[in-house]
């Protein structure tokens, strides 16, 4: 375990998936805790801009965690919201990790292309857009996992 923790919320965003079907969130919550870090909080709202954007909200001010993983609806599907949510609840883009992650899951496949996800902070907390598919959530968890400890130090005031 490290000294401090990371904390996470996992978001699933899906008209059609309950806690028992949400196989992504649950692999990401074994990713989570293979580092040695806490998922305080897991849930799955609809695939609805204010419902997603609400979520996002209550785990950043609510449960106070330092970074929380939307798993869904991030593609091309008209019903996929989990952008436009995250920049509603959100001040400031992080472009590098979504790219990241697509720069990463683009050498496994050429759909990683059709990725909306973005990563942003809503105060000292990161938010970060996943697929909703188990396969890829780990596939992009895996492009970015090795900075995320860095992220939340700078973003408690820790510096560079």
């Amino acid at each position: 375990m490290s000294e401090n923790p990371i904390t996470f919320a996992i978001i699933t965003c899906s008209d059609t998936r309950g806690m028992k079907e949400d196989t992504a969130g649950a692999a990401l919550e074994a990713l989570i805790a293979e580092n040695g870090w806490e998922c305080k909080s897991h849930v799955v709202v609809p695939d609805e801009r204010p419902f997603i954007a609400s979520a996002i909200v209550r785990a950043c001010d609510e449960a106070d965690v330092d970074v929380v993983l939307t798993c869904g609806g991030s593609g091309l599907s008209l019903r996929d919201v989990a952008p436009e949510a995250t920049m509603d609840a959100c001040e400031r883009n992080v472009p590098g990790i979504a790219e990241a992650m697509r720069a990463h899951s683009l050498a496994i496949t050429p759909y990683a292309m059709l990725s909306r996800a973005v990563c942003m902070q809503r105060g000292r907390h990161l938010v970060i857009n996943l697929p909703g598919s188990e396969k890829a959530a780990r596939e992009n968890w895996d492009g970015i996992v090795a900075a995320l400890s860095h992220a939340v130090k700078m973003m408690a005031g820790g510096g560079h």
